[in-house]
């Protein structure tokens, strides 16, 4: 028996470089929440999640206080035990959100952990299903101010260059004619044989004004339509999903199982984004992901391809990684001292135990704004 030792927790800001908009917010800075969790047989795990724009330290708190003291004494192996005392520990607080991030991040480093101990990466010691290396599409074409649509084709058409075969664009913030001229340009740069995403993160709040986009763009073939309603509107996801060709994809920031199946049972969904720095940590990604095979749905994992990659290597239905090919948007890239490789679409998996990373401890203390406790 390997026994948990201590729990670290720590929050860092790291400002964007440039303003960055979604379809209907600006974001200026993140906050991420790390975590290291710490065995009597010296190894340590870590973990890691976006903690929002602002008060991203709540999440940091939701480990050192209302999760920390299940986790000191207890055996770091006994991640089912562990991730069932951990929530149900939590249910007055929240069952998503900032605290569900927290069991989350503890979740992610206790496989860490454990991996390393076992000197394996972390998608071996899950049950690879991919040894070499995985898909992947660049995530990018953001709102800025002053970018054109011809700078968002030629944007879209670098990523195609360095080999991706499919890339994701943000839509919804423009009006129609706006929105169209992104769209055709990106389809123009990129030609007829490259996937092309997109996501609107929780662009509208009736379905007419999704059907209406979702007529113009279905002409230019886009691969899925992401987040076109808030995460809570699951009968306008069903409803949209109904009436466009164009595979309707949510569940970016859902937690828990429950809710996947309810947008499975519902047919809402032809994709899942699962987060397993959202949804509950690796545990509980490897059970909706094992619920999804069984409705015959893929998931393609939001966010961080550090952590992602792992995932999409040990399960046959976790499809393709997002991919973000700078640290403009995905700045949590200058917190880590290993980057991933990237070759012909493909990201190659890492060879180092665990998740194959450390923190930077340089640009930790760059821009966190509180020691580890």
């Amino acid at each position: 028996m390997t026994t948990i030792t201590d729990v670290r927790a720590r929050t860092v800001n790291v400002p964007l470089d440039t303003p960055t908009s979604f379809s209907n917010r600006q974001v200026l800075k993140r906050d991420y929440v790390l975590v290291e969790v710490v065995g009597d047989d010296g190894h340590v795990g870590i973990g890691f999640c976006y903690g929002g724009n602002n008060a991203g330290s709540l999440v940091a708190n939701a480990v050192r206080e209302l999760l920390k003291p299940v986790l000191i004494g207890a055996d770091a192996h006994s991640t089912e035990a562990l991730w069932q005392a951990m929530y149900q520990e939590s249910l007055l607080h929240g069952r998503c959100g900032s605290v569900m991030r927290a069991i989350s991040i503890l979740d992610t480093a206790l496989w860490d952990r454990n991996a390393r101990a076992a000197q394996l990466p972390l998608y071996k010691y899950l049950g690879a299903s991919d040894t070499q290396s995985v898909p992947a599409y660049a995530s990018g074409g953001y709102y800025l101010d002053g970018k054109t649509p011809a700078m968002l084709g030629e944007e879209m058409a670098g990523y195609v260059a360095k080999g991706f075969k499919a890339v994701k664009m943000k839509v919804g913030r423009e009006d129609l004619a706006g929105e169209e001229a992104r769209l055709a340009a990106v389809r123009e740069a990129v030609g007829p044989n490259v996937q092309v995403m997109m996501d609107a993160n929780n662009a509208w709040w009736d379905l007419p004004s999704a059907l209406a986009f979702m007529r113009m763009a279905e002409p230019y073939d886009p691969f899925w339509i992401e987040e076109p309603f808030s995460p809570d509107d699951i009968d306008n996801h069903r409803r949209l999903a109904e009436r466009t060709p164009v595979p309707v994809a949510t569940g970016e920031i859902e937690a828990g199982r429950w809710r996947f199946k309810e947008l499975l049972d519902k047919e809402a969904a032809m994709i899942l984004q699962t987060d397993a720095a959202v949804c509950g940590g690796i545990t509980e990604f490897r059970r909706i992901a094992a619920t999804a095979a069984s409705y015959g749905v893929d998931i393609y994992p939001h966010w961080f391809h550090d952590l992602h990659i792992h995932l999409v290597a040990s399960a046959p239905n976790v499809s393709m990684v997002e991919f973000f090919a700078d640290d403009q948007v995905l700045n949590f890239r200058r917190l880590v001292d290993t980057q991933l490789q990237f070759a012909d679409g493909q990201l190659l998996l890492p060879t180092a135990p665990g998740l194959g990373f450390g923190f930077d401890q340089a640009a930790l203390e760059r821009y966190a704004i509180e020691p580890w406790h």
